[in-house]
Order: C-alpha cells, then structure tokens, then sequence
C-alpha cells in the first residue's frame, strides 16, 4: 500500500438495487460528502460566484485548471500566496485538473510525444512543455488537495491503434507522475494524486488501462476521454465497465460530464465525483436548471411569467425573483443575471447531490430517480 500524505475516503452506504453509494471524502481542507458535484473555477473562480456564494450554496469543492492557472497568474505566484485557498479565499477542498483535456481542445496548437505535451498558449502565443513531472510540480506549487496526472485525452471517433499507443503513454505518464508526487511537498497541508483511466469506448483498452493503473495503487481514479461527442449509451457503458473494475474503497471521478441526467445514470454505476462548466456556462446564456427540466428564459412566453423559476427550489433566486424579471435582465443584459442565473444552476446541481445522497442512504435511490426523470422530462 502506498504511503500516501493524505486523504481517507469512506463508504457510509450502498444503494441495494444498483451501484450507487455514499461516502465521506476528508481532506485537509475540509470534508466532501460523495457523490459530489464539483463546480468548475477554471481560473480559480467559478464565473460570476464569489466564495460566499459558493459556501451559501453548499459547495464543498471546486475545481480549478492546471493549464490556465499556469499560463496566469503563474504556479510560482500562486505558491508565494501559500496555495490557492489563500489566494482565492475559497478555505474548502480545491482539486486540479492536469492541463491535458484543455491542449487536447486546442490540438491545431500541440504536439504530443512520449516525453509530454508541447503546445502554444492561447493567450499570446508562447511555447511551453508539459512533462508529467512538471504537471505534478506545477500542481504542488498550485496546492490543490487532489491533483490529476497528465494524460492523453484522444478524441471521438479514432482509431484504435492510436487509442491503444495512447493508453501506453497514459500508463507511463502515470507512473512518472507518482515519481514527482513523492517528492518533498512545497504547503504545510497535504495533498493527494488521482490516475486518470482512458480508452475511448474500445472495452479492451478501458479493461488494459483500468488494470494498469489499479496495479500502482492510487489513491483515487479518474474515467476521462467521455463526453467528447461519443455517443451517450457508449458513454454510459464505458463508466460502467470501468468502474467495476476500481477498487470499491477509493474514490471513482467521472470526468467532464455534468447534465443531470448523465449525473443520475453514473451515480447508479457507481461514480461519486463529478465536474461540468454546464451549470455556469448555460446559466450565462440564459439556460436554467429545474425540478421541471431546462427552462429558457430569453423565451417570449417569460415576458408575464411571475412564476419563480423552479416551485421547488428553496435558493435566493427562486425566493425572490419571477422569470418575468430574470428575463427582464437578460434582454437587457445586465450583469446581474450571470450572478443570478449562475447561482441558481449550481444551486440546483448542489441540492440535487444532496437529495440523491439522502436517497442512496435510505436505499431509494432507484425510485428517486424515476421520479426525478419523470417531472424532469415532462
């Protein structure tokens, strides 16, 4: 067993009928109850929320991108300010991604080779190295309490003899990021690694990584390369195939996936942390998230609507304010509505969390979700 500075994750509970389960998730930072929803803080904010915000909305985690933060305002910065909790004033659980997801995005801008991932920055067009060292020594300086290793995130569709040279490079990666991870820490609170699991949607690669990366005994697992435009049954099956093969005492992290149904169907295989820009994102363009399914608010029809946006949502927005005016402020784009609409969202994906966890506890949550689906797709 690897001696790990760290974490402790605990089940507390497993749903009877399917594979959803409960647990607890310590860090130094703080304790995260699973299954949990990780509002996305690319910059180390989530757009248009500040940190009370978030701890008015009982969030318990964020996430934040190894990749922007290193371009700006820079690890060595971020460091000096002794982590980022410090730096931002969000004082809970912070998890990093590796860089990897977003150069796979801008791929006309790198190039891949067995030592790591060249790429140009977006930003001014700079050159820069990602070794799976430096990712690790960046996320140190950064001071998440969970770090992800870097990885080669292929897209959909693609071949399988690329996937298959990727999954090796993934592996590879793995085992040179727990090298760094072991080095000595640069923050006098401890921090954690996650490998990454990656595939495409070929069983035999997803089996090959999964069994790999279990062997060097991580702390925690991550199932990326989903949700890049696979169709939604592949990417259901995939989860499921993979997390059957984690080990049930640690953590299982479904990457990038966010809609709340796609939450639904991998918590019932057994997922406990997820992250997605989908609820500040679509909020920002006017989309919010109810009990009721998606509502528009930009639509004509909201115009007279004194409605509040979810009758069963208990959130400041809803409390206090009818579609009639959210519209209002979008039509005229007034800064409010980001706060506003952005809240409310993540709001929702939080209380949803916690309503699902009640639900595995009390060995409902099969029947919680049918009714959830049913006023959901109404």
């Amino acid at each position: 067993m690897n001696d790990f500075r760290l974490m402790t994750f605990k089940l507390i509970e497993t749903d009877t009928e399917t594979k959803a389960r409960a647990g607890l998730l310590k860090t130094d930072h703080g304790t995260i109850h699973t299954p949990v929803f990780m509002p996305v803080g690319t910059q180390g904010t989530v757009k248009a929320l500040s940190p009370a915000d978030l701890d008015a909305i009982h969030a318990e985690i964020i996430l934040a991108n190894t990749y922007h933060l290193y371009l700006r305002p820079g690890p060595d910065l971020v460091r000096q300010a002794a982590g980022l909790q410090k730096f931002t004033s969000w004082h809970k659980p912070i998890l990093t991604d590796s860089g990897g997801f977003q150069i796979f995005s801008l791929n006309h801008l790198n190039k891949i080779s067995a030592d790591g991932l060249e790429f140009q920055s977006h930003i001014d067009g700079s050159r820069h190295f990602f070794s799976p060292e430096k990712v690790v020594d960046i996320q140190k300086d950064l001071g998440s309490d969970i770090m992800m290793v870097l990885d080669e995130c292929v897209s959909y569709p693609a071949e399988k003899s690329y996937v298959k040279e990727s999954v090796q490079l993934t592996i590879d990666w793995a085992k040179q990021s727990l090298t760094a991870f072991a080095k000595p820490a640069k923050h006098n609170f401890e921090q954690t690694i996650f490998a990454i699991i990656q595939g495409g949607i070929y069983t035999d690669l997803r089996r090959d990584c999964a069994a790999a990366l279990v062997d060097l005994d991580f702390p925690g697992y991550a199932i990326g390369g989903l949700s890049v435009g696979e169709p939604k049954k592949a990417m259901y099956d995939t989860t499921e195939l993979v997390a059957e093969r984690l080990p049930a005492d640690k953590p299982r992290y479904l990457m990038g996936v966010g809609k709340p149904e796609d939450l639904l169907e991998g918590i019932e295989r057994g997922i406990d942390m997820f992250d997605c820009i989908i609820p500040t994102r679509n909020g920002r363009n006017g989309q919010a998230f109810t009990s009721r399914g998606v509502v528009n608010i930009k639509n004509q029809k909201y115009k007279k609507s004194w409605d509040a946006l979810d009758p069963e949502c208990d959130c400041y927005v809803c409390q206090n304010f009818s579609r009639a005016y959210l519209r209002h402020l979008f039509v005229a784009k007034e800064l409010l509505i980001l706060k506003l609409l952005s809240y409310h969202n993540v709001y929702f994906y939080q209380k949803l969390m916690s309503v699902i966890r009640q639900a595995i506890n009390n060995h409902q949550f099969t029947d919680f979700k049918k009714e959830f689906f049913a006023k959901y797709f109404q």
